[in-house]
């Protein structure tokens, strides 16, 4: 059974358990019409919140069947997130959330669900979570999918509502699968590694469409558009699966959009992983690139990989000097290992082993 008092804290939020000093946010959750932000059997008037509160939300807990958990930011209740249907001797549990449609388009869902599941499926007591969500709800699905659920296959009408019968599209994450780079959030001390968001599009866009420096080391830069931009940054850039993740780079101040680090080739048999960034020319000089490899590399490290290394151009004396300053160690000269405009590159090999980072 899951402790009656679990609080789990991200980055951002808190989840923990519902209790009586919430019937004033529940009132009025319940009255703005809102109640998709609380679990369900939420009452549906305020008359029954303070009963709901002392009994109701706790029932499934006591059944030993899961638990509902209060998304809280800055003392406000967001939304909802549950594990129920838990079936203990398989060690199995199914996950499902709601956030209030006037906090949403701000990552909660993923970002409660990425906290939930590393609790329960690290030192926790599952060993999978499954997500279920209609094959139409487009909006649910990324969230899955920026959480880093695995998607496994359709459920042909097991899904119905008031219109019907819908198709579900089941995700799964076992534990194991809960060690990957994909949809993590990483700070630093000036700078925030997330996933990306179509907001980032247009910021993108400006950086890689007239910068002369990544349009000498970036063949993928040549006539870059809007439209592949948005494709980038809601669909390429979440990709899931352990082989690779990327991170946008924002400015723990609020800045705009400073660049991106990227995730390749993750080998979990030979243990490496290769690492790659990008700045954008208005947030250069700064650190940012030195600071987002430094925070990347330390967080592959802490997931068990042995040996983090970059293949830069050997023209490229900027990102060289990036690699040198994050603590990575020069080791040789790889004959044509890149991609440039125009053809292929020499490149420079550097590389950070476990227990060398700073």
């Amino acid at each position: 059974m899951f402790d009656e008092r679990l609080t789990i804290a991200t980055e951002r939020l808190v989840l923990r358990p519902f209790g009586p000093g919430d019937a004033a946010q529940v009132r009025e959750i319940v009255k703005e019409g809102e109640q998709v932000g609380l679990p369900p059997g939420a009452p549906g008037h305020a008359i029954g919140v303070a009963a709901w509160l002392s009994q109701g939300v706790h029932e499934l807990w006591r059944s030993g069947q899961g638990i509902h958990l209060a998304m809280e930011t800055g003392g406000v209740i967001v939304g909802a997130i549950s594990l129920f249907k838990a079936q203990w001797a398989a060690a199995i549990a199914e996950v499902g959330y709601g956030v209030r449609p006037s906090y949403r388009g701000r990552g909660y869902a993923p970002e409660a669900l990425r906290g939930l599941t590393d609790r329960v499926l690290g030192p926790g007591p599952l060993r999978r979570v499954e997500l279920r969500a209609n094959l139409d709800n487009t909006a649910s699905i990324r969230v899955a999918e920026k959480a880093g659920f695995i998607r496994e296959g359709v459920l042909r009408g097991a899904g119905f509502e008031d219109d019907g019968p819908h198709d579900l599209v089941v995700f799964g994450l076992l534990r194991g699968d809960g060690r990957t780079v994909v949809g993590r959030r990483l700070g630093g001390e000036h700078i925030v590694l997330r996933p990306f968001d179509r907001r980032d599009a247009f910021d993108v866009l400006a950086a890689v469409r007239d910068d002369p420096e990544i349009a000498r080391w970036m063949p993928w830069a040549a006539g870059y558009t809007l439209e592949r931009a948005v494709e980038w940054c809601t669909r390429h850039a979440h990709a899931p699966g352990l082989s690779g993740a990327n991170f946008a780079i924002e400015p723990r101040d609020g800045g705009r959009f400073a660049g991106a680090v990227g995730v390749h080739r993750a080998d979990r048999e030979r243990g490496d992983v290769e690492v790659g960034y990008w700045i954008s020319p208005w947030a250069r000089r700064r650190g940012y690139a030195v600071e987002a490899t430094r925070l990347v590399t330390a967080h592959l490290l802490d997931l068990g990989f042995d040996r983090v290394q970059l293949v830069i151009a050997t023209g490229n004396h900027a990102s060289q000097a990036v690699a040198k300053r994050a603590g990575f160690a020069q080791e040789g000269i790889l004959r044509q290992a890149v991609p440039v405009p125009g053809g292929r590159s020499d490149a420079v090999m550097f590389s950070v082993l476990r227990g060398e980072m700073q």
